[in-house]
Order: C-alpha cells, then structure tokens, then sequence
C-alpha cells in the first residue's frame, strides 16, 4: 500500500469517527455549543464588515491602511463577541438542562443574561451598536407580546405612524440641542444629513461634492 493511499484510509478513518461523535445525542449540548461559536465567528463577520467598510470610507478620515485595520477590528471585535456569547449562551443552557433534568423557559433568561454581562458589558462602541439594536427589537417583541396576552388592548388603527412620529420627533431634538447623548455613527449620519446640507459655496459642494477639502 503506497503512502498516498495510507493517508487517504486514515483521512477516512478520522472522518467517520468524527461523524459517529457528532451524531451521539449524549454530547448535543456540547456539540450545539461548539457550532454555535462557529456560526457567531461567521455571522459576525457577514454583519460588520460590510457596515464597516461603508461607515469607515463615509465619515472617517486618515490613510487607506489605517481605515482598513480599523475595519478589520470592528469585524473581528463583533465575530469574536458574538462567538463568545453563542458558545456561552448554549452551554449555560445545556448545563442547567442536564442539571434540571428539563428545560424550562428561565434557563434562556439566566443563560442569556450571564452571557450579556460577561460579553456585551463592555461599554464599547460595538457593543453598544448591537445592544441598541437588540433594545429597539426587544421593545417591539414586547408590545406584541403584551397585546397577544391582554395586557394591552389591540388599537382599532395601526399605532405604527404613531410611533414613527415620536421616534423621529425625538431624535432630531436630541440631534439639534444634545448631539453628545447620541451614538458617534449616528451623530456622524446625522451630520452629514442635516448638518452638511446648511453649508456649501459654490455649484461643486452643492451637488458634486459635501465639502471641499479645505471644509473637512
């Protein structure tokens, strides 16, 4: 037997016995975990890069090396965290399972909590994009589940224009009296939409352009 297909047997060898662990239902907890931390590396990385090569290139300024190491980071600060959390989340959830004996709706409360402490504590700008996020998402699940369980009468009119009006009533008088309490993307877009607009000179930083180079 030629070495070339003695490797090719161990390589099958490994692979089948890979796949027998992985289909042992005694070890799901562990395993869901596991891929839980890949699938957060992977998701992470979908999300962020895109959004930080767009806001880098709009509103940051410096050297091309220095805005691409900046959005490396934002990228590998997100996979990383969200990783983290998935694997923590799952585990936690299948520890107290086992422990438990069932699996009760508390368990995802407690497990998620322990995991936002330890990895969505820290008050970074990453951090506080994806938490913001979650709140506004979280306040709508909410109002919908109040609703579904009476807790809250269903309106006869949809409540959604409603509730644009204050959103945006109260984000543009935060914008214009205090812009710090703001978050800096969203002070940044901001900026440029209602900021930026008042200010021009000439044809070139009405329409082609937002500033000229001596503005910025």
């Amino acid at each position: 037997m030629g070495r070339e297909e003695w490797w090719r047997r161990l390589l099958l060898s490994v692979l089948r016995a890979v796949n027998r662990l992985l289909r042992q239902r005694r070890l799901h907890g562990a395993l869901a975990a596991v891929k839980g931390f890949r699938n957060g590396v992977v998701y992470g990385a979908k999300i962020r890069a895109p959004h930080a090569l767009v806001m880098t290139f709009l509103f940051k300024s410096g050297s091309l090396l220095g805005k691409l190491k900046a959005i490396g980071q934002a990228t590998y600060t997100h996979s990383r965290n969200l990783a983290i959390f998935v694997f923590l989340y799952k585990g936690l959830l299948a520890a107290q399972q086992w422990l438990q004996g069932e699996k009760v709706q508390f368990h995802s409360f407690l497990a998620a909590c322990v995991g936002g402490w330890f990895v969505f504590g820290d008050n970074n700008h990453i951090n506080s994009q994806i938490n913001m996020y979650l709140l506004s998402r979280v306040l709508f699940a909410l109002s919908r589940l109040a609703v579904e369980k009476g807790y809250i009468p269903e309106t006869k009119q949809d409540p959604f224009p409603l509730f644009a009006m204050l959103v945006w009533g109260v984000v543009l008088w935060l914008f214009e009296y205090h812009p710090h309490t703001l978050q800096p993307s969203l002070q940044s877009s901001m900026t440029y939409l209602y900021e930026d607009s008042n200010i021009w000179h000439d044809i070139s930083d009405f329409l082609v352009y937002n500033k000229r180079s001596t503005d910025k």
